[in-house]
């Protein structure tokens, strides 16, 4: 039976929480392919590969899933998945968004929507719940892509909204959505979720190439270009290309992508097997990456595996104390930094979704997350 994205059924778990994260995940910048078995709530780190860093975070910082990040005017700026409703506490707008001056102390500071669109609303009347929300910048405005779609199918779409700023004092700052820019339906051998924007630029900085990524279970991973002007898919090249799946693993588990470019090469992180399913231990969802020289591949891993085989090199999952580490989101930043945002799931307070932030470096040009 395919899936949408298993962290669907953590909405029965939802509820505000305030407590500061100190744990341990178990992090890997390993050799070789991966292609663990759905079965297998966690795996063994490569020996003499594996390190236990504690990072810790405080303020908003769970019922945040599927986090993407971008920065402006020195502040970090976070956005999610939205809760659902909790008893006693509804949900405030659509598309939360959590602020940081420091990546550590975070607190809610707005969302995008105050009401779902009407164009969302024509599609899925009773929608509630926003998905997996990528923040980018580009054409002199800020544009958030995410997803909406049905629980269990691959009826979705990919809306965008923009905003000229991420300042919310300044008098500019107003989301306005620009509408769907991608949809699936059951007779599609994709799942229209996900989204995540490259912005492909040569050394000079001029931008060539938009490229959007995105994908759930069914066919995998998969690419479109984007028009920079209207944020919509290119007319020009409408090639859809096949980025990443999971052929010999069932169902297909892998979703959230994320396409980087550092350096000389693209990098594709995705999210491999299962989070946040009923039975807590059946999770063991993990980051895993594969990289390419270009952006539409073939993306391999360290082995020279190809990711449309089942490669890609895990380099976070689960730990003793957090678990299910995904839906993962690099930020390429010069001058600040680079930084890895994920979700994971705390074992102590019955697997809620906490909000992580990281440094992420890149020794021989493979990513390795640091504390």
């Amino acid at each position: 039976m395919f899936l949408v994205s298993p962290f669907r059924h953590l909405l029965r778990r939802f509820h505000f929480l305030r407590i500061i994260p100190v744990g341990t995940l178990g992090f890997i910048l390993g050799c070789g392919s991966s292609s663990p078995p759905a079965s297998s709530p966690t795996s063994t780190p490569a020996a003499g590969s594996a390190m236990a860093p504690t990072f810790a975070l405080s303020g908003a910082i769970t019922l945040v899933h599927d986090p993407s990040i971008v920065y402006q005017a020195g502040v970090y700026y976070s956005l999610s998945t939205d809760p659902g409703d909790q008893p006693g506490n509804p949900q405030v707008g659509y598309l939360p968004i959590h602020c940081s001056t420091d990546k550590l102390t975070w607190s809610r500071c707005g969302q995008v929507f105050n009401f779902v669109p009407q164009t969302i609303l024509n599609v899925f009347p009773a929608f509630k719940i926003f998905w997996a929300p990528d923040i980018s910048y580009f054409n002199g405005l800020y544009h958030v892509y995410y997803a909406a779609s049905v629980f269990g199918q691959n009826h979705s779409l990919i809306g965008v909204a923009t905003n000229t700023t991420m300042i919310q004092t300044d008098p500019a700052y107003k989301w306005v959505d620009q509408g769907i820019v991608l949809s699936s339906q059951s007779s599609d051998n994709f799942n229209a979720i996900d989204p995540s924007i490259l912005i492909d630029t040569d050394t000079s900085g001029t931008v060539n190439h938009i490229w959007l990524t995105y994908g759930s279970y069914w066919g995998g991973i998969y690419q479109r270009e984007i028009n920079p002007a209207t944020g919509m898919l290119s007319t020009i090249n409408a090639a859809i290309v096949n980025l990443a799946t999971r052929p010999l693993v069932q169902n297909n588990p892998i979703e959230g992508p994320n396409l980087v470019k550092h350096n000389n090469y693209y990098y594709l992180f995705v999210s491999f097997d299962y989070c946040c399913n009923n039975v807590s231990s059946t999770d063991n969802y993990k980051i895993a990456v594969g990289r390419s020289s270009s952006p539409q591949g073939p993306f391999v891993d360290q082995s020279g595996t190809s990711m449309l085989q089942g490669g890609g090199i895990i380099i976070l999952q689960s730990g003793a104390l957090w678990t299910a580490p995904g839906g993962s989101t690099v930020l390429i930043d010069s001058v600040h930094g680079d930084l890895i945002t994920y979700h994971a799931l705390s074992v102590a307070s019955n697997y809620l979704d906490y909000l992580f932030v990281n440094t992420i470096t890149w020794p021989g040009d493979w990513p390795a997350i640091q504390q």
